[in-house]
């Protein structure tokens, strides 16, 4: 399918960038499940990176629930793929899973069965709220770069999970949840992992690598100001976040205004997004391939792969996306320890030793 559209895209897609008089870098929207969000978007994200290869590439990726089955048989597989293209030709990867993305629903906005309208709306208010800095400029991470710079201080490790609150609506009214609108409170409540649009299992030595705190609404500045700001000071006395042992253990933070054009009258005060590089998110990527492991055992609904170009020489690509994808988790769970500038490690830890996965290695 990519081939047969390339032109008609990459012409829009030169058009736009012509038009631009500072172009910084592109943002990809898709999803990894099904075969167009996966197929397409693998294609246009390598076409980009081939054609503007000094311009950063971030994605919002929506990964499938990993924990109930998918609509789609053959998730495991396209996932995978993905994978291996988010890993080696994107800049950032903003992570969002539909079992996340359903349970915040569930929990928070009272709807029980999320229409596909309501579930894409958690997805843009993470969107919109990411990019406010970038929209309503201020002094500090007032460009792409600059924000990919404080959360990336690793190039293999740019995978990003996020967290929003308080969300608002007409049944969160209804059932009269009390959202307290301090930055201290707001900031507290992105550490939960309630609010987390990411459905990963952290372990005993999972820790945070960085992390950016939006803060939108009418914020004090001498609540996040330098050099101790009180909220920062409460969380790191009450330990609510565990940084890596080879960096600086710091949270940054952006104040921003809110947008006018959204405002209502279920706007709340202040509002936040937390941007985090966190170790703990290569469970994610341990699911996607123990699934993976599971359909490719039996054999299962390989047909269909076999007709394509990539495959017509043998199942190769398939075992290329799966060491690509175990290289990264490695990363991931190096960079728990204090040895990690040092070098690479051994192999995974299988699940009896660390309890976080279903028995990959």
């Amino acid at each position: 399918m990519g081939e047969t559209v390339q032109e008609e895209v990459l012409d829009m897609i030169d058009r736009e960038a012509d038009g631009s008089d500072s172009l910084e870098g592109f943002m990809l929207l898709h999803s990894i499940a099904g075969g167009t969000g996966s197929g397409l978007g693998s294609y246009l994200l390598e076409r980009l990176n081939d054609r503007f290869p000094k311009k950063l590439i971030q994605t919002y990726s929506v990964f499938p629930d990993t924990v109930q089955s998918g609509d789609v048989v053959v998730q495991p597989y396209n996932s995978l793929l993905s994978m291996k293209r988010l890993t080696q030709q994107a800049d950032s990867v903003i992570v969002l899973d539909n079992g996340a993305l359903s349970r915040i629903a569930a929990d928070t906005l009272h709807v029980q069965e999320p229409s596909f309208q309501q579930t894409n709306q958690l997805v843009s208010t993470v969107m919109s709220a990411s990019t406010t800095t970038l929209r309503y400029p201020g002094y500090m991470h007032n460009d792409l770069v600059g924000i990919v710079a404080s959360l990336i201080p690793t190039p293999r490790c740019h995978f990003l999970q996020t967290s929003y609150t308080p969300f608002t609506g007409e049944n969160v009214e209804a059932a009269k949840t009390v959202r307290r609108t301090t930055v201290l409170e707001v900031m507290r409540r992105l550490l939960q992992p309630k609010n987390r649009m990411v459905s990963s299992n952290p372990g005993k030595n999972s820790c945070y690598i960085s992390i950016l705190n939006i803060i939108m609404g009418e914020a004090d500045p001498t609540d996040v100001s330098y050099p101790l700001p009180p909220p920062l000071t409460r969380i790191r006395e009450r330990r609510l976040a565990t940084f890596i042992p080879w960096g600086p253990a710091s949270i940054q933070v952006a104040l921003t205004r809110t947008s006018p054009y959204t405002t209502t009258a279920h706007t709340p005060r202040v509002s936040g997004l937390m941007l985090a590089n966190h170790t703990g998110i290569a469970t994610l990527f341990k699911r996607i391939v123990f699934q993976y492991d599971r359909l490719r055992k039996r054999n299962a609904f390989l047909e269909q792969y076999k007709r394509e170009d990539a495959f017509r020489d043998g199942l190769g690509e398939f075992d290329d996306a799966r060491e690509v994808v175990m290289d990264l988790v490695r990363e991931y769970e190096d960079a728990e320890k204090e040895t990690y500038l040092s070098g690479p490690s051994g192999p995974v830890e299988s699940e009896e030793k660390d309890g976080r996965t279903d028995g990959i290695r």
